[in-house]
């Protein structure tokens, strides 16, 4: 009888029901402060969509926001937002970091000026003032928009206004901003009562390129919650395109502090902008990003793609 107890006790584990699988823990940087340009992010974890995939997501907001790929490389997050164009140098860096999908899919950086001011065209910014935020990158962008018009950055006197662009604009401080982003800037204007003109980047010179992108440690890469991620936040980017009035509504009862007109509008804005698919990767576009980045000098000795970006199966 005690043999046969022993026997029942011992195949009872595997008799017994399987045990709920643990959630996996996912802590992902963002870029910046929580803003429109995050609402798959917010809209997957309010529908309850990461718990569905078996995943714990946490957002991050950075204090420093160059810091995330380099906590990311370090094994202090899983994931980090970062921009497509920061992503080469990165590598350049030789920072053991991938992109692994992508977020905002098309440019929001942009060449701003005022309407009704003196420049109606690119070849109008001869001889005029520009603002800046972050020189390097911004640069490169506006010189390689002024070359299509024949002028280049010897034609135009530049200006580091910090971040405060459109008061720069408004104030007559200078002519036109660079780095503005045409989901915000544009509405910040119109809410000041004026009305902006964006000249785009990737319609004047720039090669087309992704603003926001996923990046991950080169040696997480065969980590399943990264992809198991990257599904849920194109499920959530394709039912906000759907449902857009109770995406917006589920956004910003989770953001209250940054519900307001701007961020609405900018809400609006963005949603056509999303990667309904995260993981494909366009590498024919990025190799052309490539040869720009390196043709403006911000880059000097790129691995070759495979080694920083990636599509997850």
């Amino acid at each position: 009888m005690l043999r046969s107890l022993l026997a029942i006790l011992v195949a009872a584990p595997l008799l017994a029901p399987a045990a709920a699988s643990a959630q996996d823990k996912l802590t992902v940087l963002l870029d910046w402060f929580v803003n429109p340009d995050h609402a798959p992010l917010y809209i997957a974890q309010a529908r309850g969509q990461f718990a569905k995939a078996d995943l714990d997501v946490t957002f991050v907001a950075p204090a420093d926001p160059s810091a995330p790929p380099r906590l990311v490389a370090a094994g202090q997050g899983d994931i980090a937002i970062t921009y497509q164009p920061s992503l080469y140098q990165q590598a350049d860096e030789g920072l053991p970091v991938s992109r692994i999908g992508t977020l905002v899919a098309s440019p929001l950086n942009s060449l701003v000026v005022l309407e009704d001011g003196p420049v109606q065209s690119l070849a109008d910014l001869k001889g005029a003032t520009i603002g800046y935020s972050v020189g390097g990158f911004e640069d490169a962008l506006l010189g390689r928009m002024l070359e299509s018009v024949d002028l280049s950055l010897d034609d135009v006197t530049l200006v580091n206004v910090n971040f405060a662009l459109s008061p720069a604009l408004l104030s007559g401080q200078v002519d036109a901003v660079i780095g503005a982003f045409r989901n915000f800037e544009l509405t910040q204007l119109k809410l000041e009562g004026r009305t902006g003109r964006a000249f785009l980047p990737e319609e004047n010179g720039v090669p087309t390129y992704e603003e926001l992108i996923f990046i991950a440690a080169n040696d997480r890469l065969d980590d399943d919650s990264l992809s198991r991620f990257l599904d849920v936040v194109g499920e959530a980017a394709r039912w906000q395109a759907v449902h857009p009035d109770e995406a917006e509504a589920m956004f910003f009862k989770a953001q209250p502090d940054i519900d307001d007109a701007l961020n609405r509008q900018a809400f609006k804005d963005t949603l056509p902008k999303f990667a309904a698919e995260p993981k494909p990767l366009d590498r024919a576009k990025y190799e052309t990003f490539a040869t720009f980045m390196t043709d403006a000098g911000l880059v000097t000795d790129l691995p070759p793609l495979d080694t920083y970006a990636t599509a997850l199966d």
